[in-house]
């Protein structure tokens, strides 16, 4: 358990211990080529400390023979199996404990994992090769490793052994093993494989640190970031992909760590909590990898159109009057809306949620949801899944056992957390979210979910070590299927995640400080999530924690636009109007950019979701063979038409990276050509806004809403 409460369980540590028993793969003892299973005989190592000129190391080494031999000690034998669920999907099955898991009711995938037959199988005098469409597997038998290949028969990457590229016998880097704890004798896996010297790494989930992880120790554990600008994550998803031509996706909602060159610049190595390896190898470019990975883990549906418009919202409005206030504002100043958000005080107590409007500040909700909407307005509602012992409801969901107790049977003493893996628990919950879409609210605020108990007692009979990182897929699918349920769409707005959890969109970045580094984190933030296959994401437009600087507040909002969902939320005031005419003219000429882009957006939008591909994306998306377009991180493609380059600072010039071809300015019509570096200037919007040479972008004038828009006014513009 860690010291501090839900602090990130790094498994990587129990590979640093001397207590714990290692086992390093030797050779297969047994495989079947055609059946493509097998078992391995694990050797058992112990990692000492020695002494070599003056410099003191661990070092692996084989465990002597015991006075007792059995299953306590000795060396053991382990089924694997390998798999083709699709022409470019390889499944690597590796078991620490026995027999290989069911996985057939799995949150992360959306059913039965395929089994494509494409692949044919060669028997060599080592073990095997299996060779499809878009690459080979190699199963070498003594010793045990396993080589992914491309078409071309160009090594992508391998398992990596004890040996394998050692100095003087120190165990660095990390060989493919598992090892077994001395306290409870729980088994952990470590699956290293190689790295190309040029090798880059994206995705994780949504990361705050450098875009490319290669040299990274990335821990995946959901966590309440509080900021944008450290290695926690509200996101964390167990898949990455390569620039070398490959994606790799760990089944698994165990604590894991992957080391990207952190420890060892050649070898990434995947710390697993579980004791089986499920591991998916992927087989092209990103996009080619990204489609596949979806198509086993899931893709959203389209989100409603009017999701697409601005959301108005502050930390909180507080009632039917302010509410009001600030529709009308909207609608005085011209700014056009789509969504007003209530945050945290829409309860008769701040934070306190009950899933009633305050009757004191909320005379009549509904009818406040009514007029709302006849002026083109929806309302989103803020609410959380953990129960403080005064809340009114805590008696309730204690005495139907709807919370997560402690291990020890207990009830939680300060806070306690929805179980989502409790069936009752999730009808208790949609009922009280369904009463509130059905009066007329419009989408959920799915906050919060990344704080699961790891001393919890589940319904599921599993612990927290298990069920920590699925809470988050748990949650965000309970809202999403009674929001699709009463209103015919699953759209929520969330903030935690797991592998699966794009099915639900949309999910936004968290509480980000008021600065320039953060707007800059908060990019990287979408471009990794988006990369592991996110189509929609948005983020708090200016910054969170305070009020947001005038400057700051203006390139913020023409980067927010330029996103797939685009909310105004944190520390008042956020509506434009208080900071002046001036502000709130350059804020309604930003907004109605986007809506301008309304057609654009929604085709993209449906695109994407049919494909798995995000809306935001790094530029190496669409043009994996530039070598320059893997290394830019402060600029992407808004689907693929569209290069934005935000202004990270006060300036109003930046420097742009154009990828290979013709850049046409959206304003002033100006050519440039890629690849290469250019200074431009930003035009009447605080963003550098380039299209693709020859591409067709579709108009349409503005309107208050995106229920007003007049789509008689779309006009396609050919950008020469």
């Amino acid at each position: 358990m860690p010291e501090i409460l839900n602090a990130p369980v790094d498994v990587s540590e129990a590979f640093r211990r001397q207590d714990h028993d290692w086992f390093l793969p030797a050779r297969a003892a047994r495989f079947d080529a055609v059946k493509r299973t097998g078992a391995i005989r694990w050797e058992k190592h112990q990692l000492r400390p020695g002494v070599d000129f003056r410099h003191g190391g661990l070092f692996l080494q084989r465990d002597p023979s015991s006075t007792f031999r059995g299953p306590y000690y000795g060396d053991e034998t382990l089924p694997f199996a390998v798999s083709f669920p699709s022409p470019r999907t390889v499944r690597l099955r590796v078991s620490a404990r026995g027999a290989l898991r069911d996985t057939r009711d799995s949150l992360m995938l959306t059913g039965l994992v395929p089994e494509d037959r494409s692949w044919k199988v060669k028997r060599t005098q080592g073990g095997a090769e299996y060779r499809g469409p878009h690459g080979a597997v190699t199963v070498s038998t003594d010793p045990w490793r396993v080589e992914v290949r491309d078409a071309a028969g160009k090594v992508l990457t391998g398992t990596r052994a004890l040996g394998d590229a050692m100095c003087f016998m120190n165990y660095d880097p990390t060989p493919f093993a598992f090892v077994r704890r001395g306290g409870d004798h729980q088994r952990h896996m470590a699956a290293s494989f190689t790295l190309a010297s040029d090798e880059k790494i994206f995705g994780t989930g949504e990361s705050f640190t450098r875009l490319d992880k290669r040299g990274q120790a990335v821990t995946l554990w959901a966590h309440d970031a509080q900021g944008v600008q450290n290695r926690r994550m509200y996101k964390p998803v167990p898949f990455f992909l390569s620039s070398a031509g490959y994606g790799m996706f760990v089944h698994a909602t165990t604590p894991m760590t992957f080391d990207f060159g952190h420890t060892y610049d050649e070898t990434n190595t995947i710390y697993l909590g579980d004791d089986e390896l499920d591991l998916f190898i992927f087989l092209g470019d990103p996009k080619e990898v990204l489609t596949a990975y979806t198509a086993l883990t899931g893709r959203p549906q389209v989100p409603p159109t009017w999701s697409f418009g601005l959301w108005m919202s502050r930390i909180t409005y507080k009632s039917e009057a302010e509410t009001r206030a600030v529709a009308q504002g909207l609608r005085r100043h011209r700014i056009p809306c789509d969504v007003i958000h209530l945050d945290t005080g829409w309860f008769e107590q701040d934070w306190r949620c009950d899933y009633r409007f305050a009757p004191s500040r909320f005379k009549n909700a509904t009818t406040m949801l009514k007029d709302l909407k006849r002026d083109g307005f929806r309302i989103c509602l803020w609410q959380l899944p953990y129960f403080t012992h005064d809340n009114a409801l805590y008696p309730e969901l204690a005495r139907k056992g709807l919370l997560v107790p402690h291990a020890d049977g207990g009830a939680e003493t300060q806070e306690a957390a929805l179980d989502f893996s409790n069936p009752k628990t999730v009808r208790w919950y949609q009922d009280r979210l369904a009463e509130l879409l059905k009066q007329g609210v419009a989408a959920i605020k799915v906050d919060f979910g990344e704080a699961a108990p790891l001393d919890g007692r589940y319904a599921s009979g599993q612990s927290g070590f298990r069920e920590h990182n699925l809470y988050p897929l748990r949650y965000n699918r309970a809202a999403a299927e009674v929001t699709r349920r009463v209103t015919g769409n699953g759209f929520i707005w969330a903030r935690s995640t797991w592998a699966g959890s794009q099915r639900y969109p949309v999910h936004w970045g968290g509480d980000a400080e008021n600065t320039d580094s953060a707007m800059a984190a908060t990019l990287r933030a979408g471009l990794s999530l988006g990369v592991c296959g996110f189509p929609f994401w948005s983020h708090d437009v200016g910054g969170f924690v305070k009020k947001a600087p005038e400057d700051l507040y203006a390139r913020w909002l023409a980067f927010g636009v330029l996103t797939s969902h685009t909310r105004c939320h944190g520390a008042p005031p956020r509506e434009p109007w208080h900071y002046g005419p001036a502000f709130t003219d350059l804020f309604r000429r930003t907004v109605e950019l986007k809506y301008r882009l309304m057609p654009y957006i929604l085709a993209q939008a449906k695109a994407c979701a049919a494909a798995g591909h995000p809306m935001l994306r790094p530029l190496f998306f669409e043009f994996p063979t530039d070598p320059g377009s893997w290394l830019v991180e402060d600029q992407y493609l808004f689907g693929p038409d569209l290069l934005v380059a935000p202004l990270m600072t006060a300036a109003r010039t930046r420097k742009v990276y154009l990828p290979p071809g013709g850049w046409v300015d959206f304003k002033t019509r100006r050519r440039h050509e890629g690849p290469g570096w250019s200074e431009l200037a930003a035009g009447p919007v605080p963003v550098v806004l380039l299209v693709r040479a020859g591409a067709e972008i579709p108009l349409m004038e503005p309107a208050a809403s995106t229920d007003r828009l007049d789509w008689s006014t779309v006009h396609p513009v050919r950008f020469a």
